[in-house]
């Protein structure tokens, strides 16, 4: 019985492998180059590509349980269905897929939109899935660590709703826990959909805070100019993505991403302990500079 991991080389999948192994799974890492990866003793590796029917079809033959994981890309929404139907005709009924949370919500934002309709797909072709709904990464920020620590501002626009923030680690940990209930079950479980949420929502104020008590002194923020966050991102991402991301931020200002009643506690159960606070992230790096 083999769980097949794909987006293995990623920051989460990368984890979800080594969640894996770690707890004794059967485990296929599905990677486009296999020269460029590193995985634990034990972890076969295949090489394949989302649009490459003929690698998946290899990949997938023999598995039992997929974890469906797909990078913020033009085609996003392509690769997943041809990926579930493969997975169809592969056998394959038992599916962990990471999508994010309010993805019926943010309707206007292409990649949440894409999500959503691969979780419809899932849904109405009756595969046994859990759908993790991640809110924010915390590692998101290491992207603006630079202009936290050398210009004393917090760019990102969180906005005053809030956003419940979870650490990556956690998000990898509950979706090899999944895989794993999924996997280990005699039948086939029940289609069910889990918010991944950190233990506190914050706003952009919340978190200027934290970067101000760890750092020692003053910092902003600066968040809310989300077309100024659109041109700063363009000058290192392909203009639909910077455009993606805006709408994005505006739908953090005006609908947070709030969890629901019971979710930290589902959450925190599931894991055994706490979840990581942004706090724990932010003194570590401050640590470090």
């Amino acid at each position: 019985m083999t769980i097949l991991v794909t987006g293995a080389t990623g920051n989460i999948g990368r984890q979800v492998v080594e969640q894996l192994a770690k707890r004794g799974a059967d485990v296929r890492a599905l990677v486009r180059d296999p020269s460029k990866t590193s995985f634990p003793a034990g972890v076969s590796v295949v090489q394949g590509d989302f649009l490459d029917v003929d690698s998946l079809r290899k990949a997938m033959s023999g598995v039992s349980t997929l974890f469906l994981l797909n990078a913020v890309v033009p085609d996003e929404f392509t690769q997943a269905l041809i990926a579930l139907n493969v997975a169809r005709s592969a056998g394959i009924e038992r599916i962990v897929y990471l999508s994010v949370i309010h993805a019926d919500v943010y309707v206007n934002v292409p990649h949440f939109a894409g999500k959503f309709g691969v979780e419809r797909m899932i849904e109405q072709m009756d595969f046994k899935a859990t759908i993790l709904r991640p809110a924010y990464f915390i590692q998101n920020d290491l992207t603006v660590e630079d202009v936290i620590t050398g210009y004393g501002t917090y760019p990102m626009p969180i906005g005053p709703k809030g956003l419940a923030m979870i650490d990556a680690r956690d998000i990898a940990e509950i979706a090899a826990l999944e895989l794993l209930r999924r996997e280990r079950s005699k039948e086939p479980l029940a289609f069910e959909r889990i918010n991944l949420v950190g233990p506190q929502t914050l706003t952009g104020t919340d978190i200027a805070a934290i970067w101000s008590d760890v750092l020692a002194r003053p910092i902003s923020y600066s968040g809310d100019n989300t077309e100024g966050f659109e041109q700063n991102l363009k000058q290192f991402l392909p203009a639909w993505m910077a455009y993606d991301m805006r709408l994005m931020g505006e739908r953090f200002l005006t609908d947070g991403m709030l969890p629901e009643t019971g979710d930290v506690e589902r959450l925190t159960a599931l894991l055994g302990r706490p979840l990581r606070p942004y706090r724990d992230f932010a003194s570590a790096l401050a640590a470090s500079v």
